[in-house]
């Protein structure tokens, strides 16, 4: 890499570390802890790319960038933030960040987008900042239901950022209760059809010989029916039709959404404004199935799964991104006060227990077992008790004992350490005991991670929840070979 590089961020040590990298690199460094200083470097025409930090000790940097990006078009901005929501992530898409890498990040990440940044072939545009000035108040007051700072969900948040101002078509997947609509919500609350109507449809609560009618509606002089039928399609125009569980679609239904986004899409081929968002609709959909194995067995058809499958999201299962429960926890509280409930507050040992929970419903069920928690909770303060009590029955619902139930593996290990010690009699184990039961425990959790994940030390480390650097430590310190994981298959 060459040229010079800004880099702007009020955390001594952050600016240290990226100096440093970016430094070794090939690229010359200015760096700075105040939005004034680096304003002052953009007037005097200094710098080939940014490294931008949000929040500044005199102000919001992205307040500033629609200015800085009329200033210098051409240099991109790398927006690096702690303050990790989708609001975050939709505001540095729309002031024309080149690319956004919430906190902690990963310094190879930043090198590879700062490197693409300065040999891209093309500058950047500089219309960002014109739209985020016009959808700033828009952004201010949106309602947005998406809770989580997780790895999983920056990524979710960073598809979420560039769709808002397109109409393109998007398959949201994931299992029930992950939270895809209100995906398809935030895309057209805060997207060029804000305006018009939201329209969603769950095609696994109509019996299916009744989808057909409920889509597309019917003609009163075709039915003998003087009162007719206006379908969903109908009600969408303009706005945003939302298929949830579109894999459950009869083929026939199939066969004539097909045909209209067929007609659809050589209607906006045709337009020579190239404008789509004052007329047709646009679709988003979404399954808990693997349509790939529908359409293997003739349940689907191949063809309306492209034109659905143009931009797929994917959403984590609440397993995978157990750090956001305390944060999720926090927002459900919060509307139990909203829907009229007694204002209750949960102890950090009571929300410990819950991120150990195997939560199948994922999010969905996590809002419901907060909102029983309020309701049966006759103190202010949920009590620890009834948080283990209420768990445990969640694992007597479901007929075994899970990873995270109460009467799971805490209580295994317990019982376990409860005979280690009782074997030593009068004198304590030996020193070093915090480590070895430790390892214990990692041993088998990293080697059965990789071989679900086949060896794939990426997906190992995004189930475990670490980074991989230190999945790969792990795996020398613990001396896991790839002889032993093939035998845990």
């Amino acid at each position: 890499m060459e040229g010079t590089v800004i880099i702007a961020d009020d955390d001594l040590s952050i600016r240290t570390v990226l100096t440093q990298a970016v430094t070794r690199a090939g690229c010359r460094v200015k760096a700075t802890g105040t939005l004034s200083t680096l304003w002052r470097w953009v007037e005097e025409g200094e710098g080939d790319a940014l490294i931008l930090d949000v929040i500044l000790p005199d102000g919001d940097a992205l307040d500033m960038l629609p200015a800085l990006r009329k200033k210098r078009p051409e240099m991109p901005v790398i927006v690096v933030s702690a303050n990790n929501t989708v609001l975050t992530t939709i505001r540095a898409n729309q002031t024309g960040a080149y690319e956004y890498f919430p906190k902690p990040f990963e310094i190879k990440d930043i090198l590879g987008a700062l490197n693409k940044a300065l040999n891209r072939d093309s500058p950047i545009s500089p219309d960002g900042g014109k739209i985020y000035q016009e959808k700033k108040q828009v952004y201010q007051a949106a309602e947005l239901p998406l809770v989580g700072r997780s790895q999983s969900m920056q990524d979710v948040y960073r598809v979420i950022a560039r769709l808002i101002n397109t109409d393109l078509t998007v398959l949201l997947l994931g299992a029930s209760g992950t939270g895809k609509d209100l995906v398809a919500r935030t895309l057209h609350d805060l997207g060029n059809r804000k305006e018009s109507q939201f329209v969603s449809i769950n095609l696994a609560a109509i019996p299916s010989e009744k989808i057909e009618l409920e889509l597309f509606g019917f003609d009163p002089n075709i039915n003998n029916n003087n009162q007719g039928s206006i379908g969903k399609f109908k009600l969408a125009e303009g706005g945003t039709l939302f298929l949830d569980e579109v894999g459950e679609m009869p083929l026939g239904a199939q066969t004539r959404l097909l045909r209209v986004l067929q007609v659809q899409d050589d209607n906006y081929s045709r337009d020579s404004t190239g404008s789509k968002a004052a007329s047709g609709v646009r679709i988003i959909s979404s399954t808990q199935n693997d349509l790939k194995v529908l359409i293997s067995e003739g349940k689907f058809r191949e063809d309306l799964f492209f034109r659905l499958n143009v931009i797929p999201v994917v959403l984590p299962l609440l397993r995978e991104r157990s750090e956001d429960i305390p944060e999720l926890c926090s927002h459900f509280l919060k509307q139990c006060i909203e829907n009229g409930l007694p204002e209750k507050s949960i102890t950090l040992k009571a929300v410990d227990l819950l991120k150990g929970q195997v939560w199948r419903g994922n999010v969905r069920e996590l809002k419901n077992f907060i909102q029983r928690l309020v309701v049966l909770s006759s103190d202010e303060i949920i009590s620890d008790d009834l948080v283990t009590d209420q768990l445990n029955l969640i694992s007597l619902e479901n007929g075994s004992e899970e990873l995270g139930s109460v009467e799971g593996l805490s209580v295994s290990v317990e019982k376990h350490l409860v005979r280690y010690f009782e074997l030593h009699e009068n004198s304590l184990p030996p020193n070093g005991l915090y480590n070895r039961v430790l390892r214990e425990i990692e041993y088998p959790l990293i080697a059965l991670a990789l071989s679900s994940a086949k060896g794939n030390q990426i997906k190992a480390a995004k189930l475990l929840g670490i980074n991989r650097n230190t999945l790969r430590k792990k795996i020398s310190e613990l001396d896991i070979s790839v002889s032993q994981l093939k035998k845990m298959i």
